[in-house]
């Protein structure tokens, strides 16, 4: 650790505070590997001025003991597989209570076990129905898995792949400095968000944007810009 960068992480710890990437459908994180997480999915509008009907989350391989809470949207139903696992979680709205337009925004929670897989994404494809006042459906699928997003802003290029919401598993923490073994690859360092500096090697990262000037100057350092499986990381919290 260099001299320079160990001062200004006293100030970041101070200054740093997290910015989350807006997504039409978000779901809230973090989750830690191996632990029980209650995960939000927040419903930041419908369809073409139409109110939200009906929300399908698909549940990911992996993840165990799902348990949905009902909300003032609607209740939750399940879907399971020939062997009992939870496939789906569907919420839908009483019908009485379906909007004359789309002006509100809606959290729907659920309580799952997290896979022993640390920095592995999990993709929830969703399938939104948004029902008009006189009765037409539209449906929204936010299933594109491909994690080639940014900001989960869907491409004006390409307006039917809408980004499925994104959860990636961290490892367990303590405040200080952590040492990991990553399995896999991680494009997007923003999983480190909530990291004062992530170090990898000579490499270093940080999602403040004072100490990541320090890196970008620091002699003998690299830009941290991406982590490939097998990579030993040192991450301070």
């Amino acid at each position: 650790m260099k001299i320079a960068l160990q001062s200004c992480l006293i100030v970041a710890g101070s200054l740093f505070t997290a910015t989350a990437a807006y997504a039409h459908i978000s779901v809230s994180g973090p989750a830690f590997a191996g632990a029980t997480h209650e995960a939000s999915f927040g419903v930041g509008h419908g369809c073409d001025g139409a109110d939200t009907y009906r929300v399908k989350v698909q549940i990911p391989a992996g993840v165990t003991s799902v348990r949905p809470t009902d909300s003032t949207f609607g209740k939750a139903a399940l879907e399971k597989d020939a062997e009992g696992n939870v496939t789906a979680v569907v919420w839908t709205k009483p019908l009485a209570d379906v909007l004359p337009a789309d002006v509100n925004y809606y959290k729907l929670s659920l309580r799952f076990n997290v896979p022993e897989t640390p920095f592995k994404t999990l993709y929830f494809p969703t399938v939104q129905t948004c029902r008009t006042a006189d009765g037409t459906e539209t449906i929204a699928e936010w299933v594109d898995t491909s994690g080639d997003h940014g900001s989960h802003e869907p491409n004006p290029d390409a307006p039917t792949s809408l980004p499925a919401p994104a959860l990636t598993i961290l490892p367990p923490r303590a405040p200080g400095w952590n040492k990991y073994t990553v399995n896999e690859h991680v494009h997007d360092l923003s999983v480190f968000k909530d990291a004062l500096i992530v170090w990898a090697g000579n490499a270093a990262y940080s999602p403040n944007p004072s100490t990541q000037s320090l890196i970008m100057t620091e002699p003998d350092t690299e830009v941290l810009t991406m982590i490939h499986p097998g990579t030993e990381i040192w991450v301070k919290y």
